[in-house]
């Protein structure tokens, strides 16, 4: 076989050196369409091999390989070689596809992970295996069974750009296979996701997680083949599905037992049984049970629930352990499984000694069972509240993330009985659910609500947590800012409803269920008053003062305000309450504060009604990232994210408390705790010391492990320096006595701190004094270390610092070059010194000036920037004499590329197209200089002095630009890997400080809220439906990246899939609806395993921070859906019969919107205009689709289709045809048809069952039409589903007729001769009425006559008939003496009577019911041959609205008047 690739390739793809070498055109702007196929078909043995010449970082995803039994000459080449059916076999990534469908999901070596020159090839072995191999190893059977005849392909996807063929030669011998799991030498060809679980093993280890999330060892490796999926016997309501990993209960609302499942194959020794809880219901007690079996499922009669069971069984249920339907141990951990949350992990592992361990969310239970048999079955009961489950494989890649995520929630603090803490690991934290009142707006990440128009309404500001208060947290709530109109005040309280389904009322006291309040000072339940006089009077409260809620573990209600308890409120308040907030009257805006304290508003503020701008409110408070580390003594318990530690058993034990702080201090840094608790029970009291960080820790600085935490600190003997009382200790020996201040002495609420100066002094500070310096000559590596001993029981972290001397710091920075209030503290970033040769960097390289002119003003980042941090600078000076302004972005362009800044930069950063480079102009967002999007966020040219700018590459791989820390959204998709921050001084914006420092990422606490209610500015203009607008709108139209959770974006965000399950399938458009705009997606791809299909419509507000429910139809703010054939508005049917059902859309089919100048919603399909849905959209609006059931993908095709009054020449579907052409849709001699890719015939089973009685029939094929397009159903799905009218007109004059609807076509073969002769254009249509036994004589004769019986209507019987059924042309003359009358109509509402169209009963094929049956044709009529009258039936009623019963049928007497045109069956 020659070594050459065929010539024919995928359409970016370009030939080079004899055909040997395939190069990806465009490699840095599309990653697809590059595939390449070997010239020849592989021979037995062979090995196609090429060498990888160049990969560009700009994409994930590499190079894939395989081979296909489909011949290229004839291929139509997909976007990818995933995407080849028919045959195919394709290694992506370690995963192996077959006809794009995963057969193998762990195989070889991650092609991912190759690099330039490495040389990877594919084997068609004599056997009819396939056999990858990378750098000359073999890495064994990929699949079998592979035809004789299959050619190489080579996909060029992603970051692998240019491939070149080896020679191919036969391979005589194979290799051993290649290992993947990790190498002696370290992590050579582990996956990234191996290292982070490694990263967790390390940071939890010892008995905190015992569980082994990284690839299974040699020896044991789990193919997908051999994977552990449920067995398909299972309990009478399960229902399996995702190749039987998901189990789902039926009915869970009707029943709650019946959902046992188990394991296809018994569990080996040490592996992992691990399930996804997915989806529970509210209904029931009781949750999900599992457990072990010694019954193999093929023999097992399954019982109810398998607590039933009496034999061989033990499970795990709430906390305790049952064998064999009796508790053996009652509480076997703190975990109770009834208590878990849909997204937790249950698993269970039988160990190689026979114990059986219980794992939750990863952290092993420890035994449950000891002397297991060696040969059990998984076995999960969906019992009660558990409804749906699915199992999670170690080695599934996308598992593991979700199973990682699990396990470092589960590691936070208030998760079941072992307390963990990390710097980086944070419980969920309390946000404001998106769902609020009606004159509500959720800002600042969900941390900050207020109402926009405080002024012009008191009520409809009710807004809820995101999720359930756990026991004894606390929510509390700042107020921001105040209005003095109204009376009244904010309310604070819980309730039991869920925000994302509640309708929200004016005011919560008006809500009569589940609702505890607090309004003024009494207290409400269910909006009855329970107790009149309780606690502060919140209607007195003012800006800055703070009110909190909180359920305590025994049920009882507290409330706070200004962190002091109010007392008991309320008893027997249920568990999973939310908590809820009325911004009513006068509370304007409040903002969750989750730090133990917050610096007090400035007085400006506290005056009252200040228009101060929300930004404000956080950047008066200085972040703190210190926490104390999850490593602590025996008795310290670390809570509050890290930020809170106390001593459990505080009246029994007073020492093995000691903490650390996660990382060490700063030079001139304050670490400074609030004493929160005391018990006078022991003398002494806290020691405060600083420890020194030996050498070969080295940059864990977070994870000072070698320490062996003692009972007291003084038992330390090296590098520690200490204060106990009010002596100085170091390595436990007192240095100096009678220090400043006593220890001893401290109560609560006393603030303590401590601090490095850059000269090696250690000063204490007593609420926020200065006790002077302690001890000199302390290294520079420390970390903060409290005892809590003896009377102290608790202390908290605070969240500020106070004002610290520079001459205390190491750095010179001023003031301007590092800002105190910077919105992360840390080492500050700095310019890079090349920059443009117009700018001068001062301080340090924290502050960049433009010296000269208005351009030339380009300055970097010193270094890349890491995933999600964000590179922020403050403009300093203006000059107003230019226009411009501020331009900031991301660039691939390295700055110490840069040889000569003179030369090296461009003018404009507009310009800059050297390397890849994503910016932000004004409010346009660009790429090299190209236009991407516009009106996005704040515009630059909007920035005055003070205003902050920031930019950041999220994880996931998109630019977001904050100003004045407000995410103004994701800007641009698809960054590469390693960026440069860039910023363009330009214009009139003259000089900007750095404001940001390099830690990873910004805190919450930190964020400032929104500069505005919504989304967008308020002094952004409203669209217009301008060409220029709608053509900017074509351009850059896309889904946006906040969809819901099992949607896929692809296709550059034109296209979305779900990849999972029925629903979380709901999407919105990136940008507003213009008016007088079609927005058209095409439906893609259809899954009849489901029910129901998509709905679509708009939502009111901007979708980029919106959580989005399981469905579109859960949408309860500012919604308006089309769903079926009905409309509806926030969840309620405003209307019926609209429209065709959306539910038999076959795919193929194109639905639109628009909404016009008058704000009316309209539907389109496949064109046609559906009339209007609704009125009063408001501007601007979102398109919403949610995918739901059978609909699995569709494709924005806004740029392919024309809007409505376009001068688009092509047809897309009937309305487009040229009226000068068309009557009633027949154009030209063409029978009308919507296009093949839109037929109904795919989906309408009435089509399907009218055509099953035509096959009942004994009717030649020859006398239909071949083209099944051409047969039409009528049915009221499909008629509106293609826009038909109910009349049309046609001939020559025009003749009205009436489209026959709840009838099924079938199209005749045409007679070529009339074709010629343009009868079916000229002639007008009717219908004629006939009976079954008729149609083969009819048909015989190609016209109505009457032959024998052939019709009801016909006068006289025909003298002759010949044997054959046909009449003999040559005998005239007794034909023309016994003339016959045929009659027909316009209408199928008079022919279709019974009497002309005598029902017929049969049988239906394949559902075996009884239907009854009628036939009929529809038939051309030459104009002038038939004589209009009266119904000879004699009715007296109107038979039709449009045609007179004068003029309802038609008589014809003459020969050859008549041409059948169609067949029409109507089915009861």
């Amino acid at each position: 076989m020659a070594a050459e690739f065929h010539l024919r390739t995928g359409k970016l793809v370009a030939l080079l050196n004899g055909n040997r070498t395939a190069k990806r055109n465009k490699p840095t702007e599309e990653f697809n369409h590059g595939l390449a196929m070997s010239r020849e078909p592989l021979g037995d043995g062979q090995l196609f091999q090429v060498r990888i010449d160049r990969k560009v970082n700009s994409w994930s995803g590499s190079i894939e390989i395989g081979v296909t039994a489909l011949d290229p000459s004839t291929l139509d080449f997909p976007s990818s070689a995933t995407g080849l059916k028919g045959g195919s076999w394709i290694i992506s990534g370690c995963s192996v596809l077959r006809d794009g469908r995963s057969v193998l999901e762990e195989y070889g070596q991650d092609l991912d992970q190759l690099s330039e020159g490495d040389k990877v090839g594919i084997q068609r072995t004599p056997g009819g295996e396939l056999h990858l191999w990378v750098n000359g190893q073999d890495c064994g059977t990929a699949a079998s069974g592979l035809p004789p005849q299959v050619w190489a392909v080579v996909d060029l996807y992603g970051k692998c750009t240019q491939v070149t063929v080896l020679d191919c030669e036969p391979v005589l011998r194979r290799e051993e296979p290649l290992r993947t799991a990790a190498t002696e030498e370290g992590f050579v060809g582990m996956e990234l996701s191996d290292v982070v679980n490694n990263a967790i093993l390390s940071a939890y280890n010892g008995n905190l997680l015992n569980v082994s999330l990284a690839s299974p060892p040699d020896g044991c490796s789990v193919t997908s083949n051999d994977a552990l999926l449920f067995h398909e016997k299972c309990g009478t309501l399960i229902k399996l599905s995702n190749n039987n990993k998901t189990a789902e209960r039926r009915r869970p609302l009707d029943e709650f037992n019946n959902g046992v499942v188990m394991t296809n194959r018994p569990l080996r020794d040490n592996e992992m049984f691990e399930i996804r809880i997915d989806k529970l219901v509210d209904k029931w007690s009781g949750s999900i049970e599992i457990g072990i079996t010694l019954h193999n499922p093929n023999n097992l009669d399954y019982p109810a629930t398998m607590t039933n069971l009496r034999s061989g069984t033990i499970m795990m249920s709430g906390c305790g352990i049952l064998t064999n339907g009796k508790g053996t141990r009652r509480e076997y951990c703190e975990f109770s499984l009834d208590e878990l949350q849909e997204g937790d992990h249950i698993g269970l592992m039988r160990k190689s000694s026979g114990a059986l361990h219980f794992y939750i969310n990863g952290i092993d239970q420890g035994v449950a069972a000891t002397q297991t048999l060696p040969t059990v079955y998984g076995v999960v009961d969906l019992y009660g509240m558990a409804v749906k489950v699915t199992i999670v494989h170690n080695h599934n890649h996308s598992d593991r993330l979700r199973r990682n995520n699990a396990i470092m929630r589960a590691l936070s603090p208030d998760v079941g009985r072992r307390i963990f803490d990390s710097g980086d690991v944070e419980v969920e934290r309390l946000l404001f659910h998106p769902n609020c009142g009606q004159k509500a707006a959720i800002v600042c990440e969900g941390r900050t609500a207020l109402r926009p128009h405080a002024t012009d309404d008191f009520n409809h500001g009710v807004v809820l947590s995101n999720r359930s208060l756990r026991s004894n947290e606390i929510f509390q709530v700042r107020i921001d800012k105040m209005v003095d109109k109204w009376a009244g005040s904010i309310e604070i309280g819980v309730t039991t409803h869920n925000p994302a389904y509640l309708q929200l009322p004016s005011t919560m006291t008006n809500l009569r269920s589940g609702t505890w309040m607090m309004t003024g000072n009494g207290v409400m339940h269910n909006g009855t008053t329970i107790l009149d006089e309780y606690g502060h009077n919140l209607d007195r409260l003012k800006a800055g003062d703070t009110v909190g809620v909180m359920r305590k573990e025994d049920g009882s209600l507290h409330f706070f305000v200004n962190n002091v308890d109010q007392g008991l409120a309320a008893s027997n308040v249920p568990s999973n309450v939310y908590a809820v907030v009325d911004l009513y009257g006068q509370a304007a805006q409040a903002t969750i504060i989750d730090d133990i304290e917050l610096p007090p508003l400035p007085d400006d503020v506290l005056e009252g009604n200040n228009q101060i701008s929300p930004c404000s409110l956080f950047s008066l408070t200085p972040s703190n990232d210190l926490r104390f580390h999850h490593l602590h003594g025996n008795n310290a318990v670390i809570t509050n994210g890290g930020r809170t530690a106390f001593r459990q058993n505080c009246r029994s034990e007073f020492n093995d408390a000691i903490v650390i702080s996660s990382r060490m201090l700063r030079e001139g840094e304050m670490f400074e705790i609030l004493i929160q608790k005391m018990v006078d029970r022991w003398s002494g009291s806290i020691e405060a010391v600083n420890l020194k960080t030996p050498s070969y820790l080295g940059v864990t600085a977070i994870r000072p492990e070698d320490l062996e935490f003692p009972s007291t600190m003084t038992d330390i003997d090296y590098d520690t320096w200490m204060l106990s009382g009010t002596a100085i200790m170091q390595d436990g020996n007192t240095m100096r006595n009678n220090y400043g201040c006593d220890l001893d002495s401290l109560t609560t609420g006393s603030r303590i701190g401590m601090m490095r100066s850059s000269n090696g002094d250690l000063h204490y500070y007593i609420n926020g004094v200065d006790q002077g310096v302690a001890c000199s000559g302390l290294p520079p590596e420390l970390y903060a270390v409290v005892d809590l001993y003896g009377q102290c029981v608790q202390v908290s972290i605070t969240s500020g610092s106070l004002p610290v001397d520079n001459s205390l710091s190491l750095s010179n920075a001023t003031e301007k070059s590092f800002p105190l209030l910077s919105p992360v503290p840390g080492i500050t970033h700095r310019f890079h010194a090349n920059c443009g040769k117009y700018v001068a960097l001062q301080n340090d390289g924290c502050r960049a000036v433009r010296v000269h002119g208005f351009s030339h003003g380009i300055v970097f980042s010193m270094k890349e920037l890491k995933p999600d941090e964000i590179f922020e600078v403050k403009v300093d000076e203006m000059d107003e004499q230019w226009s411009g302004s501020l331009h900031i972005g991301l660039t691939t362009l390295q700055p110490f590329e840069i040889t000569c800044a003179s030369s090296g930069l461009p003018a404009s950063l507009l310009e800059l197209r050297s390397k890849v480079s994503w910016l932000v102009s004004g409010a346009e967002v660009r790429r090299n200089g190209a236009l991407q999007k516009q009106n996005y966020g704040f515009s630059l040219e909007r920035l005055t002095v003070g205003n902050r700018v920031g930019v950041k590459r999220g994880s996931d791989d998109t630019m977001h630009v904050f100003v004045d820390g407000e995410d103004m959204g994701v800007a641009a998709a698809g960054i590469a890997k390693n960026v440069f921050a860039v910023v363009d001084l330009y214009g009139k914006v003259v000089s900007m400080s750095i404001v940001s420092s390099s830690t990873l990422e910004e805190t919450e606490s930190t964020k400032p809220p929104s500069m505005s209610s919504g989304s967008c500015s308020e002094e952004e203009e409203d669209l217009s439906p301008c060409e220029n607008e709608a053509s900017v709108f074509l351009a850059t139209i896309e889904f946006m990246e906040n969809h819901g959770r099992n949607i896929l974006l692809s296709n550059d965000g034109h296209t979305a899939t779900r990849v999972a399950s029925y629903n979380q399938g709901v999407v919105a458009s990136a940008q507003a609806l213009p008016r007088q705009l079609l927005f058209q997606i095409r439906i893609d791809r259809l899954n009849t395993q489901w029910t129901s299909s998509l709905s679509l419509g708009v939502i009111g507000h901007c979708p980029d921070r919106f959580n989005f429910p399981g469905t579109a139809s859960s949408i309860k703010r500012s919604a308006w859906l089309i769903q079926r054939g009905s409309v509806f508005h926030n969840s309620l049917k405003i209307c019926d019969n609209y429209g065709p059902n959306l539910d038999t859309c076959p795919e193929g089919t194109v639905l639109g919107l628009l909404v016009d100048n008058t704000q009316g919603l309209h539907l389109y399909v496949n064109g046609m205009d559906q009339g209007v849905a609704t009125q009063d959209i408001p501007s601007p609006c979102f398109v919403v689709i949610d995918l739901y059931g059978q609909c699995e993908q569709v494709t924005i095709v806004t740029n392919d289709i024309m809007a409505p009054g376009s001068d688009g020449s092509h047809l897309c579907c009937q309305g487009d045809v040229e009226k000068a052409g068309v009557v009633d849709g027949i154009k030209e001699n063409l029978c009308w048809t919507p296009p093949p890719e839109v037929n109904s015939m795919k989906t309408c089973e009435y089509q399907a069952l009218c055509a099953r009685f035509k096959e009942l029939l004994p009717l030649p094929d020859g006398y239909f039409n071949e083209e099944l397009k051409c047969n039409l159903c009528y049915c009221e799905s499909c008629r509106k589903l293609r826009g038909d009218e109910a009349y049309y007109k046609r001939g020559d004059p025009p003749k009205d007729y009436a489209l026959p609807f709840g009838w099924c076509r079938f199209a005749l073969r045409l007679n070529p001769r009339c074709e010629v002769t343009n009868v079916y254009k000229k002639w007008h249509t009717a219908y004629h009425g006939t009976c079954v036994g008729s149609l083969r004589r009819t048909l015989d004769h190609g016209e109505l006559v009457s032959a024998g019986s052939a019709s009801i209507f016909c006068s006289k019987q025909a003298k002759v008939e010949l044997q054959n059924g046909y009449n003999d042309p040559e005998v005239n003359s007794a034909q023309e003496k016994d003339t016959v009358k045929v009659s027909l109509s316009p209408t199928m509402r008079y022919v279709g009577l019974d009497r002309f169209c005598p029902k017929i009963r049969f049988k239906d094929v394949r559902s075996q019911r009884h239907h009854q049956a009628q036939v009929a044709f529809q038939v051309c009529v030459r104009p002038g041959s038939y004589k209009i009258g009266p119904p000879s039936a004699g009715t007296g009623e109107s038979i039709d609205p449009r045609f007179s019963n004068n003029e309802i049928e038609w008589i014809t007497k003459e020969r050859a008047s008549t041409v059948l045109y169609g067949l029409l069956v109507r089915v009861e």
